[in-house]
């Protein structure tokens, strides 16, 4: 079923918005169809119910003598198998008849998900539009759907660039139906489908396995979070979005000099993995970036980021479970401390980073997880820099049939305010991470970790 040919799509206010022709929206049910069905959103779901979809971006270069039709239909064709294993993705989100508070997955027969085909009307050339330097959100805001309305949970574009030598594949993804580790799995689950290559297992949809003895659904839908206290930072007509890389190198010299400060003050050694490395690395550089400007607010300051807890749950989660899973962990530090340059920011933010994963692990089952949604208000009133993504969820290896992403980004973070983080495109074992600010943010961001960067390999040389 085909609807809204030759649509024009310009998001209001980015005049500088590529004009993206639509020609058409197909809606590709799961084939055959799976029988009605209800998941009922557990309290992992309900804590995300207000939160903006998850939108993620895949550029990818064609051969000059790729067949554009067949491509796309394609990748028409092979969702219609994806679809079919991730079902409950093709249905909507709505409160269970009823209820006032309770809310549900469901799906019938019939139900769909919305599939766009279109083309930049514009010569937008995939090279500005996959560097690293920071580039206009207006450029590639317009690339992802929007999801259906009347809780529609996901949507897909395919948007042919740069006079049809270039794909770019929209996901918009309602937060509250499952996790970035689902999400992914469906993807890497099209894209066997469509290259022919082996599938993935599928998913394991029962809500059931996951008990909630603490009644923290009910604690959870009470504090649910606005959508606006979801979108920690406000985005502007002018937002920017860069990238930057953190090479096996540099994480290996974080982690060395993370192990000699411990030796010097006599304290043991925070547990500093690559993630641990990552994420203070680029706290202290966005701590110092806003100090450098005046940053009011209170004297703590928190990044705020995701742990996978399938295999911590009693009884343990499988792996592939169709749902949210993720619960927050809470890095704190004195904004003095992280913001010092040198070895002070980058030991004081891989210690709170590390002590933030060991207090999430520890908590899982206690009394402690009561208050997720308070800290999180709490934390987001001293300043928060959240993250999206993972490196595990190895977006760099989504091929359709015709190679690897050319670049990934998670467009949604220009509206929450968080890193995107993902495996390095450039480097193995390094770390990629999206960052979205303002233009003079920006400026100052990008001297931060250019400094920091330098610093890293001028200390660790003369030491």
């Amino acid at each position: 079923m085909a609807v809204a040919p030759e649509q024009h799509q310009q998001p209001a206010g980015a005049s500088s918005s590529p004009r993206i022709r639509v020609h058409d929206t197909t809606l590709v049910s799961p084939s055959p169809s799976p029988r009605e069905a209800s998941l009922p959103l557990t309290f992992f779901d309900i804590f995300w119910l207000n939160s903006p979809p998850v939108e993620r971006l895949f550029f990818y270069r064609l051969s000059p003598d790729a067949d554009v039709a067949t491509i796309v239909s394609n990748l028409k064709k092979s969702l219609q198998q994806a679809v079919r294993a991730f079902y409950p993705l093709a249905g909507r989100l709505r409160l269970i008849p009823g209820t006032s508070d309770r809310y549900e997955l469901y799906y019938r027969p019939g139900d769909a998900v919305t599939f766009t085909v279109a083309e930049c009307a514009d010569d937008e050339d995939i090279d500005s539009l996959t560097t690293d330097d920071p580039r206009e959100v207006s450029k590639i805001a317009p690339l992802v759907p929007a999801l259906p309305e009347g809780g529609g949970l996901l949507a897909l574009q395919a948007t042919l660039l740069s006079a049809s030598r270039a794909l770019a594949i929209g996901v918009t993804l309602h937060h509250a139906a499952c996790d970035g580790s689902n999400s992914t799995h469906f993807l890497h689950t099209w894209a066997a489908a469509c290259s022919g290559t082996e599938a993935p297992p599928p998913p394991v949809i029962d809500r059931t396995l996951l008990a909630d003895p603490r009644g923290l659904y009910n604690v959870f839908y009470q504090e649910a979070p606005s959508t606006d206290e979801m979108e920690f930072a406000k985005m502007s007509a002018d937002q920017l979005f860069a990238t930057f890389t953190l090479s096996k190198d540099d994480l290996q010299r974080i982690k060395e000099v993370v192990a000699d400060e411990a030796a010097r003050r006599g304290v043991a050694p925070p547990r500093c993995s690559s993630l641990v490395a990552t994420f203070g690395f680029v706290w202290s550089c966005y701590q110092r970036a806003k100090e450098s400007c005046g940053s009011g607010e209170g004297p703590m300051t928190c990044i705020l980021f995701p742990v996978n807890h399938r295999s911590r749950m009693k009884p343990p989660l499988p792996e592939r479970y169709l749902g949210n899973c993720v619960g927050p962990a809470f890095g704190m530090a004195p904004k003095s401390e992280l913001a010092v340059a040198g070895v002070g920011g980058l030991f004081t933010a891989c210690a709170a980073v590390a002590s933030a994963i060991d207090e999430a692990v520890r908590d899982i089952g206690t009394s402690s997880m009561d208050a997720w949604s308070d800290r999180i208000k709490e934390a987001s009133a001293n300043g928060i820099l959240s993250v999206a993504g993972s490196p595990r969820f190895r977006v760099y290896e989504l091929d359709f049939g015709f190679g690897r992403p050319l670049k990934v980004d998670i467009v949604s973070v220009a509206r929450t305010g968080a890193m995107a983080v993902a495996e390095s495109r450039s480097s193995a074992g390094g770390m990629e991470i999206g960052v979205s600010l303002q233009p003079a943010d920006m400026d100052r961001f990008r001297k931060c970790m250019a400094d920091a960067i330098a610093w890293l390999h001028n200390h660790n040389h003369q030491s």
